[in-house]
């Protein structure tokens, strides 16, 4: 140990591996960390944060930035610890979040009252709506895309770079004859959106890379106030964020990413591959530092998972590797058909779980949500405990956002979507009878004034009423976030109870809510976050408030399993035209991620893993048809993934093989 190291209170060399050690010490430069699966990336990154801290850096010079609030307040909690309440002083949140304080602090420069609201997906899909409804596509034309889907090409385009037309004649190639009008509808809703101060979430990132760009002097001011920048998952990024990156650097390019190429695998969300790939040629001089012992499988595992990623086109070549002893090799099983696939996966877990491994560390993972239906019905008749992740995080669910809709009108009267969303949910009032009502109330400064104001017809004025006093009921300056919360439900429960079947499951899920409203002194606050980050995700509009320690096993996409682990793997449906799937092998940079998300697949295991396909599959048209292993895994030595076949093929009765794993 060096003197200057023993002028530390952390011992550095003692707690970190040498590669960590190298990411956490080289605080001066732009700095690329190829972090590889289980790698101990967090503890690097909160570790760094202490060093710097340690060095005399001003914490608050430190911008940390995560894709989570979670991430970046866990990092920063761990390394208070490790060190002290110093490192809870710097900047740390998401790249939505940084964009929100630095666009209030510039509001003027980008031409928007600081005050301004900002719309979650849901938001930005109910405006859609509303002024699809307006311009009367959805009457003119039968096949007009939905709400949902052009909420999806407006983003699309804004993260990819890429103009409306170009995302519709690449992924939506059928809705080419309505170009004009989608045209159209995405001018009226960037026109709306100014009228009422609206933001969504593309806005935040474009607004702030506009900022930067255009005004040298909000630049220069950030660059000083953030000297150190710090980013997670660099990988998962996008073209805007990390020119947002590029312009906060200053002159010193103080600049540390962390990723991993080889999980890149959002591209249908717009991260872009080729940030991660090209941050040495943005920033010269970067040091490169990878980080490969794994402390999250056994080794049988790891070298399946360098075969496979071995075969990516581009990479940083890297090969992860453990200290742990023993293991045994993952397996490739072949079974019958959909129906044997199921039931391999059911014994098979059945017997882990005789054995002692608890249904909580098990997880069944595959390419797309439907491909587990049979599963589902497997375990079901089995009575196997499960819980299902689907492919995408709704922002929120339904009756949350209902309950929302109250809070945000209290503070932005003028706020014509959450007013929709409260008026509709009152019987006989429709659209057109919504507006006139809004109409009415957006003339008055506060809800309750406008709410009074509205004279009602006989047909609604009962329900009507019922919403009458709750405003009267409800006083930002006099109650507190959970009390407006209470109130809210109290009056919206029967609504619910009407609207969904499953209300007694939802009702849970609001007195979950209650106690997150509890956290927070503000209104206001409060909404930010919730828009900004929910703190739950919700399942087939539902929230999922079950505990951590259920003891169920997971059923999820792999796009939803990334940065989890299990002790024992399954992946299913791994053949050609599933996985990868038939889109993606018809573009070779497709084909490029569904490899990565192969290899992200087999990193989520602990000890056991096993790859399974159906040899025989059920299509439309053709009847039962012979498959083959996905190419991802064809061909690997049976040294590294074993064989096995489960069912009866071409009268032949094949029976597993690894029993011997479990006696």
């Amino acid at each position: 140990m060096t003197k200057s190291e023993k002028n530390f209170r952390i011992s550095y060399t003692d707690a970190l591996n040498p590669s960590q050690l190298k990411a956490v010490t080289c605080t001066r430069g732009p700095l690329l960390v190829i972090a590889g699966a289980g790698s101990g990336k967090t503890r690097t990154l909160t570790f760094r944060v202490a060093r710097l801290v340690e060095e005399g850096i001003p914490p608050g010079s430190i911008l940390l930035l995560t894709f989570t609030r979670k991430a970046a307040g866990e990092m920063l909690k761990r390394a208070s610890k490790l060190l002290d309440e110093r490192c809870e002083r710097v900047a740390g949140g998401t790249f939505h979040s940084f964009a929100n304080m630095v666009l209030r602090r510039f509001s003027s420069r980008i031409g928007f009252d600081s005050s301004f609201v900002i719309m979650d997906r849901s938001d930005t899909e109910s405006l859609i709506g509303m002024l699809r409804r307006e311009l009367g596509y959805g009457k003119l034309f039968g096949a007009f895309p939905k709400k949902q889907t052009l909420a999806t090409i407006f983003s699309r385009s804004l993260n990819k770079s890429l103009s409306i037309e170009e995302v519709i004649l690449n992924d939506y190639p059928h809705f080419e004859p309505f170009m004009e009008e989608v045209l159209q509808l995405y001018r009226a809703y960037g026109k709306q959106k100014r009228e009422h101060s609206f933001l969504d979430f593309d806005d935040l990132l474009i607004l702030l890379r506009n900022l930067l760009a255009e005004n040298q002097d909000v630049r220069s001011s950030l660059s000083r106030q953030y000297q150190y920048l710090m980013v997670d998952e660099y990988q998962d990024t996008n073209a805007i964020q990390a020119e947002i990156i590029y312009l906060l650097a200053g002159p010193e390019k103080n600049v540390m990413v962390v990723g991993d190429d080889s999980q890149s695998i959002y591209a249908f969300r717009g991260a872009n591959f080729r940030n991660i790939m090209e941050f040495p040629k943005r920033f010269p001089g970067t040091k490169i530092v990878r980080i490969e012992e794994n402390y999250r499988s056994v080794q049988p595992i790891l070298k399946l998972a360098n075969v496979i990623i071995d075969r990516a086109a581009e990479k940083y070549t890297k090969v992860l590797y453990t200290r742990k002893q023993g293991g045994v090799p993952p397996t490739l099983v072949r079974a019958a058909d959909e129906n044997h696939q199921s039931r391999f996966v059911v014994e098979t877990i059945k017997k882990m779980v005789r054995k002692g491994i608890p249904y909580e560390q098990i997880a069944v993972l595959f390419r797309a949500g439907f491909h587990s239906f049979d599963l589902e019905i497997e375990l079901g008749k089995q009575g196997l405990p499960f819980v299902k992740v689907g492919g995408f995080k709704f922002m929120e669910s339904a009756h949350i956002k209902d309950v929302l809709a109250y809070l945000r009108v209290l503070l932005t009267c003028a706020d014509r979507l959450s007013w929709y969303r409260i008026l509709l949910l009152i019987e006989n009032i429709g659209p057109q009878t919504a507006q006139k009502i809004y109409d009415t109330i957006s003339k008055k400064h506060t809800a309750k004034e406008g709410i009074n104001a509205v004279r009602p017809h006989k047909s609604y004025s009962k329900p009507f009423g019922r919403l009458n006093t709750l405003f009267q009921k409800l006083d930002v300056k006099s109650m507190s976030v959970a009390q407006l919360g209470e109130v809210i439900i109290e009056y919206y429960g029967p609504l619910m109870e009407n609207r969904f079947d499953d209300y007694p499951k939802r009702m849970k899920d609001l007195e979950q809510l209650l106690s997150i409203m509890a956290r927070y002194h503000r209104v206001d606050l409060f909404l930010a976050d919730m828009a900004l980050e929910p703190p739950n995700t919700s399942m087939d509009d539902v929230l999922f408030a079950g505990s951590s320690s259920d003891n169920r096993l997971t059923l999820s996409t792999i796009h939803s399993a990334k940065g989890l682990e299990w002790n024992s793997v399954f992946i299913i449906w791994a053949l050609d035209g599933r996985f990868p799937s038939a889109h993606g092998l018809e573009r070779p940079e497709e084909l490029e991620e569904e490899l990565r998300l192969m290899y992200v697949a087999t990193t989520r295991a602990k000890e056991y893993l096993y790859i399974v396909y159906p040899m025989q599959v059920y299509t439309r048209g053709l009847g039962m048809a012979s498959c083959t292993p996905s190419r991802f895994v064809e061909g690997i030595p049976e040294t590294i993934l074993q064989r096995q076949s489960f069912g009866r093929v071409n009268r032949q009765r094949f029976y597993s093989h690894d029993d011997h794993y479990w006696r």
